[in-house]
């Protein structure tokens, strides 16, 4: 018998197949651990709200709010490692309202073709971002969106004020 044709020893055989199960208790640890990932990343997520805005629907709202004005917004995509897509929308709003902002509220949107919303969020720019925004003055709003897939409808972009506060 050559040296190359040893039979199988018991010891060999228990090596191998502590091995196999090393093996996929570590597949399955690695696939749970990216499960866990994609589901975070596609929960739903609590938009904060400005506490006591002017909302749409109000009189104020309806004098004021064409009086801050969202230019057009733009925006770039990146694909993540986990294969969803990253959009961030930027925009400069303006206040020609005369009066001083302490608080205002933005929410960004993909919509699809149909003009239905495929991904949103909510964001409170004043006062998380800026303490408030002075008449006649400017700022900068960014808004990132996740969880969007290649096979998404993803035709346009959209930024719009949702409430604001005046300062006292």
């Amino acid at each position: 018998m050559a040296t190359s044709e040893r039979p199988l020893t018991e010891k060999d055989d228990s090596r191998r197949n502590v091995i196999i199960v090393v093996a996929i208790v570590a597949a399955l640890a690695i696939g749970a651990l990216f499960y866990f990932l994609m589901r975070a990343s596609s929960s739903p997520t609590v938009e904060p709200t400005l506490e006591g805005a002017i909302r749409a629907g109000t009189s104020e709202f309806a004098e004021y709010a064409p009086k801050i004005f969202v230019e057009a917004p733009e925006a770039d995509e990146a694909k993540r490692a986990l294969g969803d897509i990253i959009m961030n929308l930027q925009t400069t709003v303006r206040n020609f309202t005369g009066k001083t902002l302490n608080g205002l509220e933005i929410r960004g949107s993909v919509v699809d073709h149909q003009g239905k919303p495929v991904r949103q969020q909510t964001v409170v720019v004043i006062p998380s971002r800026q303490p408030e925004l002075g008449p006649n003055h400017s700022m900068a709003v960014r808004i990132r969106l996740e969880g969007m897939t290649d096979s998404d409808d993803r035709a346009n972009i959209k930024m719009e004020v949702t409430g604001f506060k005046f300062k006292n």
